[in-house]
């Protein structure tokens, strides 16, 4: 899924307040955690994930598999905090610009 720049930042604007909805622990990136992601997406849209990966090369590769198995957009990351949107088709909770 891709988003334009201005769109990126009007979901960090509104991701701004969200606490971490999923943890990525030491099982790392399972089939159970991608179900949550998922679930956690359908229901609000735009989530943060905390990583605990390891290294950053560890969780950009982290990072890259979740969307793609999501197949969500990386909003932002800060540190070990990803933003992720996947549009709800059903019900479009955000209006993007």
């Amino acid at each position: 899924m891709k988003i334009t720049s201005a769109q990126k930042k009007f979901l960090r604007q509104q991701a701004h307040h969200l606490k971490p909805t999923v943890w990525v622990g030491q099982q790392g990136i399972t089939d159970n955690l991608i179900s949550e992601i998922e679930q956690a997406l359908e229901r609000h849209e735009l989530i943060k994930i905390k990583l605990r990966l390891g290294e950053r090369e560890e969780r950009d590769a982290g990072i890259d598999e979740i969307c793609d198995k999501t197949n969500a957009a990386s909003v932002q990351r800060v540190g070990n905090i990803l933003t992720l949107y996947k549009k709800n088709e059903e019900k479009p909770i955000i209006k993007l610009p």
